[in-house]
């Protein structure tokens, strides 16, 4: 398979961009995992008033905004790594102390 080349500007994604992103594959992942869960607990329990439908979408819904909602904070803070100007502002140049004496092997 070929290499996707970069646009010529040399940009990538927004940090929106990465936030939707984020929050599409989570949300996908919460909605399976809430219809295994669902599934699982009408199994067990019973559906209850509401039926079958709408208490597993209850389910899925639940799990999916959650999940969603986790996942996009996750990848804006993955997306502002050492490169962020805020990260760089607040982290400051390293502190280097200097030696008194330099270390040199002493022979007895």
């Amino acid at each position: 398979m070929p290499v996707v080349a970069a646009p010529p500007q040399g940009h990538g994604p927004s940090t929106f961009d990465k936030m939707k992103m984020g929050a599409m594959m989570g949300g996908s992942v919460g909605l399976i995992m809430g219809f295994i869960g669902g599934v699982v607990t009408i199994f067990q329990y019973g559906a209850g008033p509401n039926g079958i439908m709408r208490t597993l979408g209850k389910y899925m819904l639940g799990s999916g905004a959650t999940f969603g909602f986790f996942m996009s904070i996750g990848s804006v803070i993955r997306n502002e790594g050492p490169y962020h100007e805020a990260w760089l502002r607040a982290r400051g140049p390293p502190m280097m102390l200097p030696r008194e004496y330099p270390l040199r092997r002493t022979s007895n």
